[in-house]
Protein backbone atom coordinates (compact mmCIF):
# COMPACT_ATOMS: atom_id res chain seq x y z
CA UNK A 1 0.00 0.00 0.00
CA UNK A 2 2.87 2.34 0.93
CA UNK A 3 6.62 1.59 0.67
CA UNK A 4 6.75 1.08 4.44
CA UNK A 5 3.79 1.13 6.81
CA UNK A 6 3.31 -0.04 10.39
CA UNK A 7 -0.16 -0.77 11.73
CA UNK A 8 -0.29 -0.12 15.47
CA UNK A 9 -2.79 -0.18 18.29
CA UNK A 10 -2.53 0.79 21.95
CA UNK A 11 -4.52 -0.06 25.02
CA UNK A 12 -4.42 2.58 27.74
CA UNK A 13 -5.70 3.36 31.23
CA UNK A 14 -7.95 6.10 29.85
CA UNK A 15 -8.36 8.73 27.16
CA UNK A 16 -6.08 11.52 28.38
CA UNK A 17 -2.42 11.27 27.26
CA UNK A 18 -1.18 13.69 29.90
CA UNK A 19 -2.79 11.72 32.75
CA UNK A 20 -3.27 8.17 31.48
CA UNK A 21 -0.64 5.65 30.40
CA UNK A 22 -0.17 2.84 27.90
CA UNK A 23 -0.90 -0.74 29.01
CA UNK A 24 -0.35 -2.64 25.75
CA UNK A 25 1.30 -2.11 22.37
CA UNK A 26 0.89 -4.20 19.23
CA UNK A 27 2.15 -3.57 15.72
CA UNK A 28 2.63 -5.22 12.35
CA UNK A 29 5.12 -3.68 9.92
CA UNK A 30 5.09 -4.06 6.13
CA UNK A 31 7.90 -3.11 3.77
CA UNK A 32 7.14 -3.19 0.04
CA UNK A 33 3.94 -5.06 0.79
CA UNK A 34 5.65 -7.83 2.76
CA UNK A 35 5.20 -8.31 6.51
CA UNK A 36 8.61 -7.77 8.10
CA UNK A 37 7.79 -7.47 11.80
CA UNK A 38 5.07 -8.40 14.26
CA UNK A 39 5.43 -7.35 17.89
CA UNK A 40 3.30 -6.94 20.97
CA UNK A 41 3.90 -6.32 24.64
CA UNK A 42 2.09 -5.43 27.80
CA UNK A 43 3.36 -2.26 29.48
CA UNK A 44 3.43 -1.43 33.16
CA UNK A 45 1.55 1.90 33.31
CA UNK A 46 2.80 2.67 36.85
CA UNK A 47 -0.76 3.45 37.89
CA UNK A 48 -3.93 1.51 38.60
CA UNK A 49 -6.11 0.51 35.67
CA UNK A 50 -9.70 1.72 36.27
CA UNK A 51 -12.27 -1.09 36.70
CA UNK A 52 -14.17 0.00 33.59
CA UNK A 53 -11.02 -0.22 31.45
CA UNK A 54 -10.19 -3.62 32.97
CA UNK A 55 -13.63 -4.94 32.01
CA UNK A 56 -13.36 -3.44 28.52
CA UNK A 57 -9.88 -4.68 27.59
CA UNK A 58 -9.46 -7.67 29.88
CA UNK A 59 -6.13 -6.22 31.03
CA UNK A 60 -5.93 -6.02 34.82
CA UNK A 61 -3.38 -4.73 37.30
CA UNK A 62 -1.93 -8.18 37.96
CA UNK A 63 -1.21 -8.71 34.25
CA UNK A 64 0.91 -5.55 33.94
CA UNK A 65 2.54 -5.67 37.38
CA UNK A 66 5.70 -7.35 36.07
CA UNK A 67 5.47 -6.05 32.50
CA UNK A 68 8.25 -3.73 31.21
CA UNK A 69 7.94 0.02 31.64
CA UNK A 70 7.49 2.13 28.52
CA UNK A 71 11.02 3.43 28.97
CA UNK A 72 12.28 -0.16 28.73
CA UNK A 73 10.61 -0.83 25.37
CA UNK A 74 10.95 2.67 23.88
CA UNK A 75 14.11 2.02 21.89
CA UNK A 76 12.68 -1.19 20.43
CA UNK A 77 9.47 0.60 19.47
CA UNK A 78 11.41 3.43 17.83
CA UNK A 79 13.30 0.87 15.74
CA UNK A 80 10.01 -0.60 14.49
CA UNK A 81 8.74 2.90 13.58
CA UNK A 82 11.91 4.14 11.90
CA UNK A 83 11.38 5.11 8.26
CA UNK A 84 7.78 3.97 8.22
CA UNK A 85 4.30 5.47 8.20
CA UNK A 86 2.38 4.91 11.43
CA UNK A 87 -1.15 3.71 10.70
CA UNK A 88 -3.81 3.39 13.38
CA UNK A 89 -7.56 3.54 13.76
CA UNK A 90 -8.12 7.12 14.90
CA UNK A 91 -4.37 7.66 14.70
CA UNK A 92 -4.73 10.94 16.58
CA UNK A 93 -5.34 8.96 19.77
CA UNK A 94 -2.46 6.49 19.44
CA UNK A 95 -0.01 9.04 18.06
CA UNK A 96 -0.90 11.43 20.89
CA UNK A 97 -0.14 8.81 23.54
CA UNK A 98 3.13 7.82 21.88
CA UNK A 99 4.30 11.44 21.55
CA UNK A 100 3.51 12.07 25.20
CA UNK A 101 5.29 8.92 26.40
CA UNK A 102 8.39 9.68 24.32
CA UNK A 103 8.33 13.30 25.48
CA UNK A 104 8.58 12.07 29.08
CA UNK A 105 11.85 10.45 27.99
CA UNK A 106 13.11 13.61 26.33
CA UNK A 107 12.43 12.29 22.81
CA UNK A 108 10.46 14.23 20.19
CA UNK A 109 8.58 11.72 18.04
CA UNK A 110 8.47 12.85 14.40
CA UNK A 111 6.31 10.37 12.56
CA UNK A 112 4.22 10.41 9.39
CA UNK A 113 0.78 9.04 10.18
CA UNK A 114 -2.19 7.53 8.39
CA UNK A 115 -5.65 7.26 9.92
CA UNK A 116 -7.39 4.01 9.00
CA UNK A 117 -10.78 5.48 10.01
CA UNK A 118 -10.37 8.02 7.20
CA UNK A 119 -9.07 5.28 4.92
CA UNK A 120 -12.17 3.19 5.60
CA UNK A 121 -14.39 6.19 4.79
CA UNK A 122 -12.66 6.65 1.46
CA UNK A 123 -12.87 2.96 0.58
CA UNK A 124 -16.44 2.42 1.81
CA UNK A 125 -18.26 5.77 1.60
CA UNK A 126 -21.64 4.02 1.48
CA UNK A 127 -21.32 3.05 5.16
CA UNK A 128 -22.10 5.43 8.02
CA UNK A 129 -19.98 3.97 10.81
CA UNK A 130 -16.28 3.19 10.54
CA UNK A 131 -15.38 2.21 14.09
CA UNK A 132 -13.67 -1.14 14.63
CA UNK A 133 -16.87 -2.73 15.95
CA UNK A 134 -18.70 -1.69 12.78
CA UNK A 135 -15.85 -2.96 10.60
CA UNK A 136 -15.78 -6.32 12.41
CA UNK A 137 -19.52 -6.72 11.89
CA UNK A 138 -19.50 -5.47 8.29
CA UNK A 139 -16.72 -7.84 7.20
CA UNK A 140 -18.10 -10.80 9.19
CA UNK A 141 -14.90 -11.23 11.18
CA UNK A 142 -14.70 -14.00 13.73
CA UNK A 143 -11.99 -14.86 16.22
CA UNK A 144 -10.94 -11.22 16.70
CA UNK A 145 -9.70 -10.36 20.20
CA UNK A 146 -11.60 -7.07 20.32
CA UNK A 147 -10.18 -4.35 22.62
CA UNK A 148 -6.80 -6.08 22.76
CA UNK A 149 -4.05 -4.33 20.84
CA UNK A 150 -3.13 -7.09 18.39
CA UNK A 151 -6.76 -8.06 17.87
CA UNK A 152 -7.63 -4.52 16.76
CA UNK A 153 -4.61 -4.40 14.45
CA UNK A 154 -5.68 -7.67 12.85
CA UNK A 155 -9.21 -6.32 12.34
CA UNK A 156 -7.82 -3.45 10.29
CA UNK A 157 -5.55 -5.75 8.30
CA UNK A 158 -8.50 -8.01 7.46
CA UNK A 159 -10.56 -5.00 6.37
CA UNK A 160 -7.78 -3.92 4.02
CA UNK A 161 -7.41 -7.45 2.65
CA UNK A 162 -11.13 -7.49 1.87
CA UNK A 163 -10.85 -4.05 0.25
CA UNK A 164 -8.07 -5.25 -2.04
CA UNK A 165 -10.19 -8.19 -3.10
CA UNK A 166 -13.42 -6.21 -3.52
CA UNK A 167 -12.07 -2.88 -4.85
CA UNK A 168 -8.63 -3.75 -6.19
CA UNK A 169 -5.10 -2.94 -5.07
CA UNK A 170 -5.06 0.27 -7.09
CA UNK A 171 -8.09 1.66 -5.23
CA UNK A 172 -6.52 0.96 -1.83
CA UNK A 173 -3.21 2.53 -2.87
CA UNK A 174 -4.95 5.55 -4.33
CA UNK A 175 -6.93 6.15 -1.13
CA UNK A 176 -3.81 5.82 1.03
CA UNK A 177 -1.83 8.16 -1.21
CA UNK A 178 -4.62 10.71 -1.10
CA UNK A 179 -4.54 10.73 2.71
CA UNK A 180 -0.76 10.94 2.73
CA UNK A 181 -0.53 13.77 0.20
CA UNK A 182 1.60 16.26 2.07
CA UNK A 183 1.19 20.00 1.55
CA UNK A 184 4.13 21.73 -0.10
CA UNK A 185 5.67 24.17 2.36
CA UNK A 186 7.49 27.27 1.13
CA UNK A 187 11.27 27.00 1.44
CA UNK A 188 11.37 29.67 4.13
CA UNK A 189 9.07 27.73 6.49
CA UNK A 190 10.79 25.45 8.98
CA UNK A 191 9.26 22.05 8.15
CA UNK A 192 10.26 20.63 11.54
CA UNK A 193 7.71 22.90 13.21
CA UNK A 194 4.90 21.07 11.41
CA UNK A 195 5.58 17.98 13.50
CA UNK A 196 4.84 19.94 16.66
CA UNK A 197 1.42 21.12 15.54
CA UNK A 198 -1.29 19.69 17.82
CA UNK A 199 -4.29 17.82 16.51
CA UNK A 200 -6.46 19.51 19.11
CA UNK A 201 -8.53 22.72 19.20
CA UNK A 202 -6.80 26.05 19.16
CA UNK A 203 -5.91 29.26 17.39
CA UNK A 204 -3.03 29.73 14.96
CA UNK A 205 -1.29 32.96 13.92
CA UNK A 206 0.66 33.63 10.72
CA UNK A 207 3.33 36.35 10.65
CA UNK A 208 5.20 37.94 7.74
CA UNK A 209 8.35 40.02 7.45
CA UNK A 210 9.18 41.98 10.61
CA UNK A 211 6.56 39.95 12.47
CA UNK A 212 3.66 41.71 10.76
CA UNK A 213 0.42 39.84 11.65
CA UNK A 214 -0.96 38.32 8.46
CA UNK A 215 -3.74 35.95 9.44
CA UNK A 216 -5.39 34.47 12.53
CA UNK A 217 -7.50 31.34 12.32
CA UNK A 218 -9.01 28.67 14.52
CA UNK A 219 -9.87 25.00 14.28
CA UNK A 220 -10.84 21.91 16.24
CA UNK A 221 -7.70 20.38 14.73
CA UNK A 222 -5.00 23.05 14.51
CA UNK A 223 -2.64 20.82 12.54
CA UNK A 224 -5.21 20.10 9.85
CA UNK A 225 -6.22 23.76 9.55
CA UNK A 226 -2.65 25.03 9.26
CA UNK A 227 -1.67 22.39 6.70
CA UNK A 228 -4.78 23.21 4.65
CA UNK A 229 -3.33 26.66 3.98
CA UNK A 230 -0.35 25.03 2.27
CA UNK A 231 -2.33 22.60 0.13
CA UNK A 232 -2.12 22.87 -3.62
CA UNK A 233 -5.76 23.97 -3.96
CA UNK A 234 -5.83 27.74 -3.50
CA UNK A 235 -9.32 29.16 -3.82
CA UNK A 236 -8.07 32.65 -4.68
CA UNK A 237 -4.98 34.69 -5.49
CA UNK A 238 -5.40 36.25 -2.07
CA UNK A 239 -4.81 32.87 -0.39
CA UNK A 240 -1.81 32.31 -2.65
CA UNK A 241 -0.32 35.66 -1.62
CA UNK A 242 -0.89 34.83 2.04
CA UNK A 243 1.10 31.58 1.92
CA UNK A 244 3.90 33.30 0.02
CA UNK A 245 4.20 36.02 2.66
CA UNK A 246 4.20 33.75 5.74
CA UNK A 247 7.57 33.70 7.48
CA UNK A 248 6.62 31.99 10.71
CA UNK A 249 3.56 30.83 12.63
CA UNK A 250 2.58 29.99 16.16
CA UNK A 251 -0.43 28.49 17.85
CA UNK A 252 -2.31 28.58 21.13
CA UNK A 253 -4.09 25.40 22.27
CA UNK A 254 -7.58 25.68 23.74
CA UNK A 255 -9.97 23.37 25.55
CA UNK A 256 -12.57 23.34 22.81
CA UNK A 257 -14.24 24.98 19.86
CA UNK A 258 -15.90 27.77 21.88
CA UNK A 259 -12.60 28.60 23.55
CA UNK A 260 -10.91 28.81 20.16
CA UNK A 261 -13.63 31.05 18.73
CA UNK A 262 -13.54 33.47 21.66
CA UNK A 263 -9.75 33.64 21.63
CA UNK A 264 -9.71 34.17 17.86
CA UNK A 265 -12.20 37.05 18.18
CA UNK A 266 -10.13 38.74 20.88
CA UNK A 267 -6.86 38.36 18.97
CA UNK A 268 -8.41 39.67 15.76
CA UNK A 269 -9.45 42.86 17.52
CA UNK A 270 -6.04 43.25 19.16
CA UNK A 271 -3.78 42.49 16.19
CA UNK A 272 -5.93 43.30 13.14
CA UNK A 273 -4.02 41.01 10.75
CA UNK A 274 -3.88 42.06 7.10
CA UNK A 275 -5.71 39.06 5.68
CA UNK A 276 -8.55 39.17 8.24
CA UNK A 277 -9.66 42.70 7.40
CA UNK A 278 -13.26 41.73 6.78
CA UNK A 279 -13.45 39.95 10.15
CA UNK A 280 -12.00 42.72 12.27
CA UNK A 281 -14.23 45.46 10.87
CA UNK A 282 -16.39 46.75 13.71
CA UNK A 283 -19.95 47.07 12.50
CA UNK A 284 -22.41 49.62 13.83
CA UNK A 285 -25.39 48.27 15.74
CA UNK A 286 -28.82 49.79 16.21
CA UNK A 287 -31.94 48.53 17.92
CA UNK A 288 -35.42 49.88 18.56
CA UNK A 289 -36.30 50.50 22.21
CA UNK A 290 -40.00 50.45 23.10
CA UNK A 291 -41.33 52.91 25.70
CA UNK A 292 -45.14 53.21 25.59
CA UNK A 293 -45.05 56.28 27.90
CA UNK A 294 -42.86 58.35 25.61
CA UNK A 295 -43.58 60.15 22.35
CA UNK A 296 -42.70 58.69 19.93
CA UNK A 297 -43.21 55.28 21.53
CA UNK A 298 -40.01 53.85 20.03
CA UNK A 299 -36.55 55.32 19.82
CA UNK A 300 -33.42 54.12 18.05
CA UNK A 301 -30.49 53.24 20.31
CA UNK A 302 -26.88 52.46 19.40
CA UNK A 303 -24.74 49.65 20.81
CA UNK A 304 -23.00 52.02 23.22
CA UNK A 305 -26.38 52.97 24.74
CA UNK A 306 -27.67 49.41 25.13
CA UNK A 307 -27.87 48.21 28.72
CA UNK A 308 -27.31 44.44 28.49
CA UNK A 309 -29.34 43.92 31.68
CA UNK A 310 -32.39 45.60 30.10
CA UNK A 311 -32.82 43.66 26.88
CA UNK A 312 -36.56 43.00 27.18
CA UNK A 313 -37.54 46.32 25.59
CA UNK A 314 -35.22 46.05 22.58
CA UNK A 315 -36.25 44.89 19.13
CA UNK A 316 -34.03 44.02 16.20
CA UNK A 317 -30.34 44.32 15.42
CA UNK A 318 -29.59 46.60 12.48
CA UNK A 319 -26.35 47.67 10.83
CA UNK A 320 -27.48 51.25 10.11
CA UNK A 321 -30.12 53.84 10.98
CA UNK A 322 -31.47 53.54 7.45
CA UNK A 323 -31.88 49.76 7.72
CA UNK A 324 -33.59 50.10 11.12
CA UNK A 325 -35.98 52.77 9.88
CA UNK A 326 -36.92 50.84 6.74
CA UNK A 327 -37.57 47.69 8.77
CA UNK A 328 -39.84 49.53 11.23
CA UNK A 329 -41.68 51.26 8.38
CA UNK A 330 -42.43 47.89 6.73
CA UNK A 331 -43.65 46.45 10.04
CA UNK A 332 -45.94 49.45 10.48
CA UNK A 333 -47.35 49.16 6.97
CA UNK A 334 -48.03 45.41 7.33
CA UNK A 335 -49.83 45.89 10.64
CA UNK A 336 -51.67 49.17 10.11
CA UNK A 337 -49.59 51.00 12.72
CA UNK A 338 -49.33 54.74 12.88
CA UNK A 339 -46.14 56.18 11.41
CA UNK A 340 -46.68 59.42 13.30
CA UNK A 341 -46.90 57.70 16.68
CA UNK A 342 -43.79 55.72 15.77
CA UNK A 343 -41.93 58.93 14.93
CA UNK A 344 -41.50 57.98 11.26
CA UNK A 345 -43.53 60.93 9.98
CA UNK A 346 -42.52 64.53 10.59
CA UNK A 347 -44.34 66.78 13.05
CA UNK A 348 -47.64 67.94 11.61
CA UNK A 349 -51.05 68.63 13.04
CA UNK A 350 -53.97 66.34 12.44
CA UNK A 351 -54.01 62.71 11.33
CA UNK A 352 -51.08 61.06 9.62
CA UNK A 353 -51.00 60.49 5.89
CA UNK A 354 -51.55 56.75 6.37
CA UNK A 355 -54.83 57.42 8.21
CA UNK A 356 -56.11 59.43 5.28
CA UNK A 357 -55.22 56.51 3.02
CA UNK A 358 -56.99 54.11 5.43
CA UNK A 359 -53.72 52.40 6.33
CA UNK A 360 -53.70 53.60 9.95
CA UNK A 361 -56.41 52.92 12.50
CA UNK A 362 -56.19 56.41 13.95
CA UNK A 363 -53.91 56.32 16.97
CA UNK A 364 -52.68 59.73 15.78
CA UNK A 365 -56.11 61.37 15.98
CA UNK A 366 -57.94 59.58 18.79
CA UNK A 367 -59.68 57.01 16.60
CA UNK A 368 -57.68 54.20 18.23
CA UNK A 369 -56.78 54.01 21.90
CA UNK A 370 -53.09 54.49 22.56
CA UNK A 371 -53.10 51.37 24.76
CA UNK A 372 -54.55 49.24 21.95
CA UNK A 373 -52.07 50.64 19.43
CA UNK A 374 -49.29 49.87 21.90
CA UNK A 375 -50.43 46.26 22.24
CA UNK A 376 -50.60 45.85 18.48
CA UNK A 377 -47.13 47.35 18.17
CA UNK A 378 -45.71 44.90 20.72
CA UNK A 379 -47.34 42.00 18.91
CA UNK A 380 -45.92 43.17 15.57
CA UNK A 381 -42.43 43.53 17.04
CA UNK A 382 -42.38 40.27 19.01
CA UNK A 383 -40.52 38.33 16.29
CA UNK A 384 -37.68 40.86 16.56
CA UNK A 385 -37.49 40.99 20.34
CA UNK A 386 -34.07 40.45 21.88
CA UNK A 387 -33.88 37.78 24.56
CA UNK A 388 -33.65 38.58 28.24
CA UNK A 389 -30.70 37.09 30.11
CA UNK A 390 -32.11 33.75 31.35
CA UNK A 391 -29.96 33.51 34.50
CA UNK A 392 -29.88 35.18 37.90
CA UNK A 393 -26.38 36.52 37.33
CA UNK A 394 -23.01 35.36 36.04
CA UNK A 395 -22.55 31.95 34.44
CA UNK A 396 -19.54 29.96 33.35
CA UNK A 397 -19.41 27.80 30.24
CA UNK A 398 -16.87 25.04 30.81
CA UNK A 399 -14.84 23.21 28.20
CA UNK A 400 -12.40 20.39 28.88
CA UNK A 401 -10.22 18.57 26.40
CA UNK A 402 -8.83 15.26 27.59
CA UNK A 403 -6.17 15.14 24.86
CA UNK A 404 -4.32 18.25 25.97
CA UNK A 405 -5.77 18.25 29.51
CA UNK A 406 -6.97 21.85 29.19
CA UNK A 407 -9.90 23.17 31.20
CA UNK A 408 -11.26 26.63 30.46
CA UNK A 409 -14.31 28.37 31.92
CA UNK A 410 -15.72 31.35 30.05
CA UNK A 411 -17.68 33.78 32.21
CA UNK A 412 -20.68 35.77 30.93
CA UNK A 413 -23.26 38.08 32.43
CA UNK A 414 -26.20 39.67 30.60
CA UNK A 415 -24.86 38.48 27.24
CA UNK A 416 -21.50 40.17 27.88
CA UNK A 417 -18.25 38.19 27.86
CA UNK A 418 -16.21 38.90 31.00
CA UNK A 419 -13.21 36.65 30.39
CA UNK A 420 -11.76 33.15 30.65
CA UNK A 421 -10.49 31.31 33.72
CA UNK A 422 -8.05 28.42 33.67
CA UNK A 423 -7.71 28.24 37.46
CA UNK A 424 -9.93 28.51 40.54
CA UNK A 425 -8.26 31.81 41.44
CA UNK A 426 -8.98 33.34 38.04
CA UNK A 427 -12.57 32.09 38.20
CA UNK A 428 -13.09 33.71 41.59
CA UNK A 429 -11.74 37.02 40.25
CA UNK A 430 -14.23 36.93 37.38
CA UNK A 431 -17.08 36.04 39.73
CA UNK A 432 -16.48 39.24 41.69
CA UNK A 433 -15.70 41.46 38.69
CA UNK A 434 -17.96 44.52 38.49
CA UNK A 435 -16.45 46.37 35.53
CA UNK A 436 -19.26 47.00 32.98
CA UNK A 437 -18.73 45.75 29.44
CA UNK A 438 -20.24 46.89 26.17
CA UNK A 439 -22.95 44.82 24.50
CA UNK A 440 -21.65 43.06 21.38
CA UNK A 441 -23.97 41.46 18.87
CA UNK A 442 -21.53 38.67 17.92
CA UNK A 443 -21.34 37.54 21.57
CA UNK A 444 -25.13 37.68 21.92
CA UNK A 445 -25.66 35.51 18.81
CA UNK A 446 -22.92 33.10 19.84
CA UNK A 447 -24.43 32.60 23.30
CA UNK A 448 -27.91 32.02 21.90
CA UNK A 449 -26.47 29.20 19.81
CA UNK A 450 -24.19 27.71 22.47
CA UNK A 451 -26.79 27.79 25.27
CA UNK A 452 -29.31 25.98 23.05
CA UNK A 453 -26.99 22.97 22.72
CA UNK A 454 -27.51 20.10 25.16
CA UNK A 455 -23.79 19.35 25.33
CA UNK A 456 -22.98 22.81 26.75
CA UNK A 457 -21.83 22.64 30.37
CA UNK A 458 -23.16 25.72 32.18
CA UNK A 459 -22.00 26.62 35.70
CA UNK A 460 -24.17 28.91 37.85
CA UNK A 461 -21.81 31.50 39.36
CA UNK A 462 -24.49 33.74 40.85
CA UNK A 463 -24.60 32.04 44.24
Amino acid sequence: MLPSITFLDLETTGATPLKDRITEIALVRFDDGVETARWQTLVNPQMDIPPFIQSLTGINNAMVEHAPLFSEVASQLLAFLEGTVLAAHNVRFDHGFLKTEFKRLGISLQQKVLCTVKLSRLLYPQHFSHGIDAIVARHNMVGIARHRAMGDVEAILRMLADARQELGEAAVQSAAQKLMAAPVLPAHIDASVIGELPETPGVYLFYGENDVPLYIGKGVNVRARVLAHFSGNKASSREQRLTEEIRRFEWIPTAGELSALLLETRLLKMQRPLYNRQLTHEQSLYSWQLDPLSQPVVRLVEAADIDPSQMGGLFGTFKSKKQATEALRKIAERNGLCLKVLGLEGDRSGPCVAFQLKRCKGACCGQELAELHGLRLQQALIAHKLSLWPYAGKIGIEEYNHENDLRQIHVFEHWVYLGVAASDEALQALRTQTTPRRFELETYKLLLKVLSQKKTRVLNLAS
